[in-house]
């Protein structure tokens, strides 16, 4: 497996090793070893999630705050999406700024986001199954999150707005300036 720390420090893009012949392929999709000797992180998963949605449906940014925040390793199953992760991290030197990855099927690309970040993704494909670990348990009450289309994250979905499906939750999210200040 590679990993590349991406502009975000402890947000890492991974990439396995892939053996394919004439019968398919076989890859590792997760070593703990491994991981934590990529990452230079101490984290342990405890939660598997998984999700089903058809293009355009974005899901985010949100994130869990205070003890129950979450890292989270993802990668899709089947389709492709672009993911996103925003730093909200206070004393963080790139807080506020985020990066998009497009995780598919072909290229099996993962993204390890750590604590302190918002989380969303956007499918490209007719159809995605999105998978993810999280290193802390699912809180209702520790919930947040930004609205997507906020215009100081910035996020290029890649996307027409008109295409975009959000649930009521994600539409009526705060600004960013509204869940975190005005540090940006």
């Amino acid at each position: 497996m590679k990993a590349t720390e991406t502009k975000l420090k402890g947000c890492f893009i991974l990439e396995p090793v892939k053996y394919g012949d004439s019968r398919g392929y076989f890859f590792e999709s997760f070593n703990d070893k491994t991981f934590r000797s990529l990452t230079g992180t101490d984290t342990h998963f405890v939660q598997d999630n998984q999700s089903f949605s058809s293009k355009g449906v974005l899901r985010g940014l949100h994130a869990q705050s205070g003890e129950h925040a979450q890292a989270k390793l993802v990668r899709v199953l089947h389709g492709s999406v672009l993911d996103v992760a925003v730093d909200v991290r206070p004393d963080s030197p790139t807080f506020g700024e985020h990066i998009a990855v497009e995780l598919s099927v072909e290229n099996n690309l993962q993204l390890f986001v750590p604590r302190g970040f918002l989380h969303g993704f956007v499918v490209l494909s007719d159809i995605a199954t999105f998978f993810y670990k999280c290193d802390n348990f699912y809180n209702k009450e520790s919930e947040c999150g930004v609205h997507p289309l906020d215009a100081t994250v910035g996020v290029d979905w890649r996307l027409p707005v008109e295409k975009l499906i959000f649930s009521d939750k994600d539409n009526d999210a705060q600004s960013f300036k509204e869940v975190f200040g005005s540090k940006i």
